[in-house]
This record gives structure tokens, C-alpha cells and sequence, in this order.
């Protein structure tokens, strides 16, 4: 883990240079996609989720998660099979950062940051190093 400055600038230039976000993204989808099928299960994106978003990995209730999932392939899941590919998985992704830098706002924030996290990317983008 690591401690990070981030504000909304650090997640939108990291998502709109679209090489180094879409690098990200498919190093992420091929890190979640155990199997190699080139798509993702619900319980391929449930195990690696947390660890790429960086949202910890504290006990939730069971309840609030399944709720999480079924919201995400109801919006992402275009094709309705029951599986997130890369596209689907980008656009996921893509939006999430986005959201997240509304919340942070311009104002700088500091996080704890799981180092293979899409967030960590985020920053190490923001200083040059991806």
C-alpha cells in the first residue's frame, strides 16, 4: 500500500490519455480474467474488484455487495450474457474514474492506494512514470 495526493485532474488526464488508460484497463481485465476466456464472470470481477478500484478489503455485508454486482452487469453487461468483456469492461472502468474524481473534487485528497490499483496508475501517470 501507499499514500497518494489525488484530485479529479489526477483521474480525468489519466482516463482521457486514452494509450495509457486503455493499457491500464487490459492489464487490469487480464489480471482479473483467471481462466483466459477473454471475459469476465461475476466471480472473476467479485475477487479482483476491491484490489483495482483500491476500496479495501474490509468485510461488507453480503446483501450490499450482490446489489453492487447485479447494478454493475445491469449497466455494463450490454450484450445481457452474463459476462463483462473488454469493451464492456473499459467502459466500467472508465466511468468509475470519472465518478471518482467528481467526488474527490479539485481539492487535493489523501488516499491509501493499493499498488497494482487502477488509482495507482492514476498517480503514477499524473508524475510521468506510465
Amino acid at each position: 500500500m501507499s499514500l497518494a495526493v489525488v484530485n479529479e485532474t489526477t483521474m480525468t488526464t489519466f482516463v482521457e490519455d486514452r494509450k495509457a488508460f486503455e493499457n491500464c484497463v487490459e492489464e487490469c481485465f487480464e489480471m482479473l480474467d483467471v481462466d483466459g476466456d477473454r471475459v469476465l464472470s461475476r466471480s472473476e470481477l467479485r475477487e479482483g474488484f476491491c484490489k483495482i478500484m483500491s476500496l479495501g478489503h474490509e468485510s461488507r455485508e453480503e446483501e450490499k455487495i450482490d446489489h453492487l454486482f447485479n447494478t454493475i452487469f445491469n449497466r455494463f453487461d450490454e450484450d445481457r450474457n452474463g459476462s463483462i468483456d473488454p469493451q464492456e469492461f473499459r467502459c466500467l472502468i472508465r466511468e468509475l474514474m470519472f465518478a471518482m474524481g467528481r467526488g474527490f473534487g479539485s481539492s487535493p485528497v489523501l488516499v491509501v492506494l493499493e499498488i497494482d490499483s487502477l488509482l495507482m496508475k492514476a498517480v503514477e501517470h499524473e508524475f510521468g512514470r506510465i
